[in-house]
């Protein structure tokens, strides 16, 4: 049987405690290490070589995301699995998107911590079931954020080009309507264009009825 080896990171005493307890009960996992902040983590972490490594994410100093970064950029091999009271999806999201593989709530059932800590070690990911709709909801509301975020840099004329567009409206029938010249016209196209990342006219009416720019 492999041991798996474990590295926990939390500042508070009696939680890193129960959590040892909890783990040592099982025959192939040993704690090897505690540490109270990131930092600490980040050191211990060099020096025993864990596999797993229950990181909280709230932490003085060097908080848990911070971490897991500099334990990725210092090329650590080890599984990081985020410990933490918060159930908040941005939470997990940070968590994942800066490298952990696991994240497991503080409430969470015994058999349920063992499972996340034996599925990192096999080099596999673990988010507690219940948070996963979470994660989910999460991903779709920064996706649609971030396709978005162009869209704040159109101005209100540009805006007002692109509706016309997206009704087929050609550059001298925008023109007429605005009361502008078509030459200036053609100037908001190309700064369309270029603001959504979009290839050509139809594209941009695409893109602006996909979005509920119009």
């Amino acid at each position: 049987m492999n041991e798996i080896r474990v590295l926990i990171a939390d500042d508070h005493a009696l939680m890193r405690q129960g959590l040892k307890k909890i783990l040592e009960m099982e025959k192939d996992i040993t704690v090897v290490g505690e540490a109270v902040d990131g930092s600490d983590a980040l050191e211990k972490a060099k020096a025993l070589q864990p596999q797993v490594v229950l990181m909280d994410i709230n932490m003085p100093g060097v908080n848990g995301v911070e971490a897991i970064r500099a334990f990725k950029k210092e090329g650590l091999n080890c599984g990081i699995i985020i410990l933490t009271i918060h159930d908040d999806p941005e939470y997990l999201f940070e968590g994942i998107k800066a490298g952990a593989m696991g994240f497991v709530l503080k409430d969470v059932e015994p058999d349920s911590l063992i499972n996340a800590v034996r599925a990192v070690s096999r080099g596999e990911s673990y988010i507690q079931p219940n948070m996963t709709k979470e994660l989910i909801s999460e991903f779709n509301r920064l996706s649609e954020k971030n396709a978005r975020k162009d869209d704040d840099h159109l101005t209100k004329r540009e805006r007002e080009v692109l509706t016309h567009i997206a009704n087929g409206l050609s550059n001298s029938e925008i023109a007429e309507k605005l009361v502008i010249s078509e030459k200036t016209v053609k100037n908001h196209v190309s700064s369309i264009l270029r603001k959504l990342n979009v290839m050509d006219r139809t594209q941009a009416a695409i893109y602006a009825i996909k979005n509920k720019l119009i």
